[in-house]
Formats: structure tokens, C-alpha cells, sequence
């Protein structure tokens, strides 16, 4: 307890909640996490991680990074309990790399962002930093984009913004790529389905990530998810 009349003390630096069933990839996660500055805490599941919910204090900043396929409760199961439970912290989930369709269902039931195992330690570092910046935090817990949804920040109005205009600049091809690739379907579908040769699905894929600006097609289908909120 803070006496009375003295100032509380400074809030700790953010946390990051590390939930994976892999003890190697929490240990290294951890250690990547504690030499950035960012201390972390590993859970070896998301029912571990739910049983210590109510004792854990939030300082500000603080997140979850959940691995998405887990024996027992997935890191999608983790999604909708959080939602129901009103948490109101980001969740940042991993995913096998290209399993793309997956990390849309994790966005749309509340994550706040994605990351693709193996991952580049400055992208991890990157992803949790944006996850946790502003003085309102993303709520874990909207479902499907609905069209009554209503982004409780000015960064978030912000991110959709500018998301929905980004996407707008794309040709109706290059749109019906990445539509056909989030609901997880590989280029050699994609290209039966569209007609065309599977090279030519991985140039769409190349011109749509020049056309916005992203390095990756995860930050595209990031992008694609965000935009639907402002469609």
C-alpha cells in the first residue's frame, strides 16, 4: 500500500504473457523478449494461462502472445474464452508460416495482430511494440467484422483508415488473390479457379505487396482483415 500523501510507484515495464506448449520456443521467445527489455512470463498452456488470469496485474503496456495450435484448448479456443471473459488486452498469435487461413479466423475472433513461425526476431519485436503502443489498448474479443463495429481508439480508426484505402488501390485480380489466399487456398487452386497459371498467381501475390507498401503476405492479409472493418 502507497502511504498516504506519497506518490505511487513508477508502473513496471510492459509484460508479454508467452503461451506455448514448446518449452524450447517459450525459453527462446522469453529470452529474445527479456534482452529487448520487454519482461515475459510462459505458460505451457492456455489453461494454465486462464487459471492465473485473475491474479495477474496488468501494467500498462502489457500483452498475450499466444501460439495458435496447442493439444487441449488452441490458441483460438484462448481467443473466444478471453472475448467472453471482456479482456481487454492484445493477443498477438503464431502461426505456421502460410497457414494463412488460420490467421484470419484469429483476427477476426480478436487478435490483434500475427506472426508466422519461424519468425525474424526484429519482426516478433516489431509486432508486440505496435500491439502494445497507445494509451488505449485493442480489445481482444470482436468476432466477425461486423458493420455496427466501432474501433474504440483514434489509432484504430486510424489503422482501418487507412487500411480500406490501401486495399482500394487494388486491381480487381490482384483483389481476388488475396481473397482466394485467405480463405487458405494455395496458388495452384487460386490459379485453377481463376483460370490462370500458378507463376502468374505469385506475381499477382508480388504486385499486390508492392501496391501496399508491406514486405510480406502476412502484412497483406493483415491489411485485408483491417480493411474489412471499413468496407
Amino acid at each position: 500500500m502507497t502511504p498516504p500523501g506519497a506518490r505511487p510507484p513508477p508502473p513496471g515495464p510492459p509484460l508479454v504473457h508467452v503461451i506455448d506448449d514448446d518449452a524450447e520456443v517459450s525459453w527462446a521467445v522469453a529470452t529474445l523478449l527479456q534482452a529487448a527489455g520487454m519482461p515475459a512470463h510462459t505458460y505451457a498452456s492456455a489453461h494454465e494461462f486462464l487459471a492465473e488470469l485473475p491474479s495477474i496485474e496488468w501494467p500498462a503496456g502489457g500483452c498475450v502472445l499466444t501460439d495458435i495450435r496447442m493439444p487441449g484448448k488452441t490458441g483460438l479456443d484462448l481467443l473466444h474464452d478471453l472475448r467472453e471473459r471482456g479482456f481487454r488486452h492484445p493477443v498477438v498469435v503464431m502461426t505456421a508460416h502460410g497457414d494463412v487461413a488460420t490467421a484470419v479466423r484469429a483476427m477476426k475472433a480478436g487478435a490483434s495482430d500475427f506472426v508466422e513461425k519461424p519468425f525474424d526476431d526484429e519482426a516478433l519485436l516489431s509486432t508486440l511494440r505496435s500491439a502494445m503502443a497507445g494509451p488505449e489498448q485493442r480489445r481482444a474479443g470482436t468476432a466477425e467484422p461486423p458493420r455496427s463495429f466501432s474501433p474504440r481508439s483514434s489509432r484504430q480508426r486510424a489503422d482501418i483508415a487507412l487500411a480500406t484505402e490501401l486495399v482500394a488501390t487494388l486491381s480487381a485480380r490482384e483483389r481476388e488473390v488475396l481473397e482466394l489466399a485467405m480463405e487458405g487456398k494455395p496458388s495452384k487452386v487460386i490459379a485453377f479457379e481463376l483460370g490462370i497459371s500458378p507463376r502468374t498467381v505469385e506475381v499477382y501475390r508480388m504486385k499486390l505487396m508492392a501496391r501496399l507498401g508491406v514486405g510480406s503476405f502476412a502484412e497483406a492479409v493483415r491489411l485485408a482483415v483491417l480493411a474489412q472493418y471499413g468496407g
